[in-house]
C-alpha cells in the first residue's frame, strides 16, 4: 500500500515486480507467498469481534487481489507467471497443484501463491514456510519494512544491535516477532534458512540471492 492508508500502490507494485524481475534475469527459480494486510487483515478484525474464521478467509481472499496484481506488474515487465490459490476460484487462478507448481518454474515461470494455507488460524508467514518445503526450495526471503533483527526495538532504544545471524532457537526463546512462531517452528524442523531484510532497499532481492550479508539470516 506504499504511504497509502490502504489498498495497492501503483508505485510499490511496479518497484516490486522490478525487484522481482532483477532476480528472476539471474535465472533463479522463484515462487512468492503476497499477504493480503494492505486490503484486509484477519486478526485485525476479530479485535471488533468478527468471527475468527470469516475473518481470515476475507483475509486469504485480499491476498488474492494482491497476488493477480503482482501478476499483471510482472508479466508487463516480460515475466512470465502463475497465480496458484489454495481457495478454489477456477475463473481467476489456478488451483494448488504443487507438482504443476514445481513445473511451472522449471518451465521459467514466477509462480504466485495466493489464499495463504486455504485454512483459517494459519498466517501468510506459515503459508510461506509450508509452500517452500513443498516446493523444496533452498531458502525462504522474507521481505519487510525492516532492515532485519535487533536485539532490541530500534525505533525506542537508538543503541539497538543490529543482529546479522540467529538460531531459530534463539527467535522462539526471545519471542521475537519477525514471524509468527508456527512458522519458525515449521522452519526449524525442516532446516529450512530464512532471510529478513528491507524490503524498500533497492537491489536487496538480488543481493541476499547472490550471497551478500544484506540482513538477519536465521539457521540452525
Amino acid at each position: 500500500m506504499g504511504d497509502q492508508g490502504f489498498g495497492i500502490s501503483p508505485d510499490i507494485i511496479q518497484y516490486v515486480a522490478e525487484e522481482i524481475r532483477s532476480v528472476f534475469d539471474l535465472g533463479i527459480q522463484i515462487a512468492i507467498v503476497v499477504g493480503g494486510g494492505n486490503i484486509f487483515r484477519g486478526v485485525a478484525a476479530t479485535s471488533y469481534g468478527m468471527d475468527r474464521v470469516s475473518a481470515d478467509h476475507m483475509g486469504m481472499l485480499a491476498t488474492a487481489i494482491n497476488s493477480l496484481a503482482l501478476q499483471d506488474a510482472l508479466e508487463k515487465k516480460g515475466v512470465q507467471s502463475r497465480v496458484q490459490s489454495a481457495i478454489q476460484m477456477n475463473e481467476v487462478a489456478e488451483p494448488y497443484i504443487r507438482r504443476k507448481a514445481i513445473r511451472h518454474m522449471e518451465k521459467g515461470r514466477v509462480v504466485i501463491f495466493a489464499a495463504g494455507t486455504g485454512s483459517p488460524y494459519f498466517t501468510t508467514d506459515t503459508a510461506a514456510v509450508l509452500r517452500a518445503q513443498e516446493v523444496h526450495a533452498e531458502i525462504l526471503l522474507k521481505a519487510t519494512k525492516v532492515d532485519g533483527l535487533y536485539d532490541s526495538d530500534p525505533v525506542v532504544n537508538k543503541d539497538a544491535k543490529f543482529i546479522h545471524s540467529m538460531s531459530y532457537m534463539e527467535v522462539i526463546s526471545k519471542q521475537l516477532h519477525v514471524m509468527d512462531m508456527t512458522a519458525i517452528s515449521l522452519a526449524m524442523d525442516n532446516q529450512l534458512p530464512l532471510a529478513v531484510f528491507n524490503l524498500k532497499k533497492e537491489g536487496n532481492i538480488r543481493s541476499v540471492v547472490c550471497g551478500k550479508k544484506i540482513g538477519t539470516r536465521i539457521t540452525v
